[in-house]
């Protein structure tokens, strides 16, 4: 049988990361191959050298200036490349040669674009008192936050809410949402 490979893209925490690995731990058909990262000091590479998972540290000019990334996924044979609080837009030779999904923490096409991640996304949706937020799961292309959805789910914002709490509401839904997502694109994906 052919396993599916998936790649994380994350530059922080990786929280998400974290519940991706642990949701395709046991399958048979679709596995975490690698996780790269724009960071050195993220802990989503030990998350990820934990889960004996390869990791590969990469720097602007091999993103954006040369084919590092790209021969490294291609050698790998990724089948879906996943962002998981990656926050660097990505190149056009990426978009080009694979899939990438990635999740925003509002409902695009609100609270999307350059600089709007993680609590910059969550004081702008309080500040404009909005009664709901939420995730938006979609592919990538070549602007911030501007590719196909494929995804939404939303939560309340109550008047209490501060950035912080909205944030924990915001990490939940991710969690419950983004593997099983991801699981069912990468099972429509044809090797090549």
């Amino acid at each position: 049988m052919n396993v599916k490979r998936i790649a994380l893209l994350a530059s922080g925490s990786g929280s998400n990361a974290q519940k991706i690995i642990e949701y395709f731990a046991d399958s048979k058909s679709i596995r975490v191959d690698c996780l790269l990262s724009n960071n050195p000091d993220a802990f989503a590479i030990e998350r990820a050298r934990n889960a004996g998972i390869d990791t590969l540290i990469f720097n602007r000019e091999q993103f954006y200036h040369s084919s590092f990334v790209s021969d490294w996924l291609h050698l790998r044979k990724i089948d879906l490349i996943v962002l998981a609080g990656f926050l660097w837009l990505v190149p056009e030779n990426l978009v080009r040669e694979f899939e990438i999904v990635n999740i925003h923490p509002a409902i695009l096409p609100k609270y999307g674009g350059k600089n709007m991640y993680g609590m910059n996304v969550h004081k702008a949706v309080i500040g404009q008192k909005e009664k709901y937020s939420g995730i938006t799961i979609h592919y990538v292309n070549e602007q911030y936050d501007d590719g196909a959805i494929i995804f939404q789910a939303s939560c309340p914002v109550s008047e209490d809410d501060s950035p912080e709490t909205l944030a924990g509401k915001i990490h939940a839904l991710e969690h419950q949402y983004y593997p099983k997502i991801i699981e069912e694109i990468i099972l429509k994906i044809k090797k090549s």
